[in-house]
């Protein structure tokens, strides 16, 4: 099962995983933000909608996509692209795809300073 983890994750946390995996370190699958912020405002409950309804599918039209999600198109493809321009999604000649079987969602609420 290939599986990715969203993180919150800081240009440090990135850069480390980055050297091990440059080292030979198996790092798993990661989509990292910088602020839980960020996060929730890439991933809306739409979107999760559309990953959900992507994973483990391989790739497919936006067509496709919209009709799985019982959405109109143009807002189905609107979404499309935040998650492909977020780095979520891929695109291929064969459409757009979610290349995982399971997502992991990784981050930490800690109590203002």
């Amino acid at each position: 099962m290939k599986t990715v983890t969203l993180s919150v994750a800081s240009r440090e946390d990135v850069m480390r995983r980055t050297l091990g995996a440059l080292q030979g370190k198996r790092q798993g699958a990661h989509i990292s933000f910088a602020t839980p912020e960020l996060l929730w405002k890439i991933l809306t409950a739409k979107r999760w909608e559309i990953l959900r309804a992507m994973t483990g599918q391989g790739p497919m039209s936006i067509r496709e996509v919209a009709r799985r999600v019982r959405r109109d198109v143009k807002g189905v493809h609107g979404d499309v692209h935040a998650l492909l321009d977020a780095g979520v999604l891929e695109q291929s000649s064969e459409g757009v795809a979610f290349p995982y079987d399971a997502v992991h969602v990784d981050f930490m609420l800690r109590a203002a300073a």
